[in-house]
C-alpha cells in the first residue's frame, strides 16, 4: 500500500481527489524558492570552480540506465537529483575561461524567463496566445538587428540547424514553384537535377540540411574560398555555370556570415549578384554573425544584407539566450507559408482574418513559448545598444588575444576574424607531428580543468581555437588560457618518467 499524500507532502495536504503530479501551493513555492536559491548561487560561484570535471563510468552507466521507481518521489528530489547528478559535469559553457565553441552561458534575464514560460506553458504552434504575438515580435526585433527590409517574419526554432533545414526547405518549394514543377512528374523530374552551394567554410549543419531534404552529396557544391576564408565568388559563378551547362538546377547559395573555424563573413552583396543573375535563393547562415550589421565595425562587411531571402540567427550563440533558441528570418514569410502550411480539420484558425499560425511557417505544430520570453527578456535586458556593446566587448577581448599571442614567442597567431576566435599554433613542434601534438596540448588543457579551448583545421594545419562570446569573459581569463598552453606544451615535451 501506498504512502497517503499527507505523508508524502508533511503540512501541505492535497485534496483526497488530487494526485501526483498535482502539488500543494505551499509545497510548490518552498521548492520554487530554494530552487531559485541554488540556480543563484551555482551562478555566482561557477567562475571559481573547474571548467569541466570527468565524469565517472559508473555514474554516466548510472544515468543512461534509466530505471524508473514504481513509487512517487518526493519533490524535492529534483533539486537533490540536479545539484549532485548533473551539475557537477556540465558542457563547461557557463565557464568564463570556457573558449572552446560557440556556446554562451545563460544570460539571467533569460534564466528567469524560461522559468516563467514553462509556468505558463503556452504552445506557439496553434491557436493564438500572447507568447505567439511575442514570438512574431521578437522575431522582427531580430530582423531589425540584423539589417533586413520592415515586413520580415519568421520563426524560433531550436537552433542554426533547423532554422537552416527550414530555409532550404523552403528555397526549394520557391524554385520549384517558380518553374511549375512543384508536384507531379515535373517535381519528379526537377528536384533529381537540383544543386546546392556553399562555403567550403560553412557549418556542417547545412550539407546535412541539403541531405534531409533529398539532396544527394554528388549534388552539394562546396565552393572554394579565398585567403581569408570567404567564399570566392568567381569560383561560385564557375560552378554554377558548369553545372547549368551539365543540365542541372542550380537553386540555392549558402552564404557565412562568421564562419566557425575563424569568423569569416563571406561577400553577400556579389554571391547575391550570381545568385540573381541565374534565378536561384540566397540564404545566409548567420548562426554566430547575423547580427553583424548592427556593430560599427562590423557593418561594411554587411552590404547587401537586405536583398537576402533568408537569414539563420541564434540568439543562443550571439546574445546569451538559454540554449534553445535560433531564428529563421524571410523577408517575404509567405514563401513559409508556401512551403510549410497544411490544414487539418482539427486544426482551423478560430477568426477567419487571423494571422497564420506560426505552425504554417515550420515543420514543428507543438513549439515551446520557452523561445520567444526569453529571447524577448534577454534583449529587453540588454536593448539595443546592449547588443552592441556586447558584440564589441567580444570582439575587443579577441584582439588583446591576438595581441597576447603575437607577444609570446612560443605561440604563432594564424588568420582569424572578424568575428572573435582566434586560431594560433604552438611555434616549436619539437621535431613530432605538429598536428598530434596541438590535439594533445588541448586535451591536456581541457582535462587540467583550469582552462577549455578545441582544436580545428586551418589551411590543412590543426590549429588551437579560441573562441569569444561569454560575457562573464575577462583579461584574466585570457592570461589563464595563454599559461594553460604553454604549460601543457611545456609538460608534453618532458621525458616521461621511469
Amino acid at each position: 500500500m501506498s504512502e497517503p499524500t499527507s505523508a508524502r507532502f508533511g503540512e501541505a495536504v492535497l485534496s483526497p481527489d488530487q494526485l501526483p503530479p498535482a502539488v500543494h501551493a505551499k509545497v510548490l513555492r518552498d521548492e520554487l524558492v530554494a530552487a531559485a536559491e541554488w540556480v543563484s548561487q551555482y551562478l555566482s560561484e561557477l567562475p571559481a570552480g573547474a571548467v569541466g570535471r570527468q565524469m565517472p563510468a559508473q555514474q554516466r552507466a548510472r544515468l543512461r540506465e534509466g530505471r524508473l521507481s514504481p513509487r512517487a518521489g518526493e519533490l524535492g528530489g529534483v533539486l537533490d537529483f540536479v545539484r549532485d547528478e548533473i551539475a557537477p559535469f556540465p558542457t563547461g559553457n557557463g565557464h568564463p575561461a570556457f573558449f572552446a565553441w560557440i556556446n554562451s552561458p545563460p544570460a539571467p534575464a533569460g534564466v528567469i524567463a524560461e522559468l516563467l514560460a514553462c509556468a505558463i506553458n503556452a504552445t506557439c504552434g496553434m491557436g493564438e496566445s500572447a507568447l505567439m504575438d511575442l514570438e512574431r515580435g521578437t522575431v522582427r526585433m531580430l530582423a531589425d538587428l540584423a539589417g533586413l527590409p520592415a515586413g520580415t517574419g519568421g520563426v524560433l526554432t531550436s537552433g542554426g540547424s533547423m532554422a537552416n533545414l527550414l530555409a532550404l526547405a523552403t528555397a526549394r518549394t520557391w524554385f520549384l514553384t517558380r518553374r511549375g514543377s512543384a508536384d507531379g512528374a515535373a517535381y519528379d523530374r526537377d528536384h533529381a537535377r537540383l544543386t546546392v552551394y556553399y562555403s567550403a567554410q560553412a557549418h556542417m549543419s547545412v550539407a546535412r540540411a541539403a541531405s534531409c531534404i533529398g539532396l544527394p552529396s554528388h549534388r552539394m557544391r562546396p565552393v572554394a574560398t579565398d585567403a581569408h576564408d570567404r567564399l570566392d565568388p568567381a569560383a561560385l559563378r564557375a560552378a554554377v555555370t558548369a553545372d547549368l551547362d551539365a543540365g542541372l538546377l542550380p537553386f540555392c547559395t549558402v552564404s557565412t556570415l562568421g564562419t566557425t573555424a575563424t569568423g569569416a563573413v563571406d561577400p553577400l552583396d556579389l554571391v547575391t549578384q550570381v545568385c540573381r543573375s541565374v534565378g536561384m535563393w540566397h540564404h545566409a547562415d548567420g548562426a554566430w554573425g547575423g547580427l553583424g550589421a548592427a556593430v560599427p565595425a562590423l557593418a561594411p562587411l554587411y552590404q547587401g544584407v537586405a536583398d537576402l531571402d533568408s537569414m539563420t540567427v541564434d540568439p543562443h550563440k550571439t546574445l546569451s539566450v538559454p540554449v534553445g533558441c535560433g531564428a529563421l528570418l524571410v523577408p517575404d514569410p509567405e514563401h513559409l507559408h508556401t512551403a510549410f502550411a497544411h490544414q487539418a480539420s482539427y486544426l482551423t484558425a478560430d477568426e477567419p482574418d487571423a494571422l497564420p499560425w506560426l505552425s504554417h511557417a515550420t515543420i514543428e505544430l507543438t513549439r515551446p513559448g520557452t523561445r520567444a520570453l526569453t529571447l524577448w527578456a534577454t534583449l529587453h535586458h540588454l536593448g539595443r545598444d546592449g547588443v552592441t556593446d556586447m558584440i564589441e566587448r567580444y570582439l575587443s577581448l579577441a584582439g588583446q588575444l591576438r595581441d597576447r599571442i603575437t607577444a609570446e614567442p612560443g605561440l604563432e597567431l594564424l588568420a582569424s576574424g572578424p568575428w572573435p576566435v582566434v586560431c594560433f599554433r604552438i611555434t616549436d613542434p619539437d621535431g613530432g607531428d605538429p598536428d598530434t601534438l596541438h590535439t594533445r596540448v588541448a586535451r591536456r588543457v581541457q582535462d587540467n580543468g583550469r582552462a577549455y579551448l578545441a582544436t580545428v583545421s586551418v589551411q590543412d594545419r590543426t590549429a588551437l581555437r579560441a573562441c569569444l562570446c561569454n560575457h562573464r569573459t575577462t583579461t584574466n581569463d585570457l592570461d589563464l588560457l595563454i599559461r594553460e598552453v604553454l604549460h601543457a606544451a611545456e609538460t608534453h615535451r618532458q621525458p616521461a618518467a621511469t
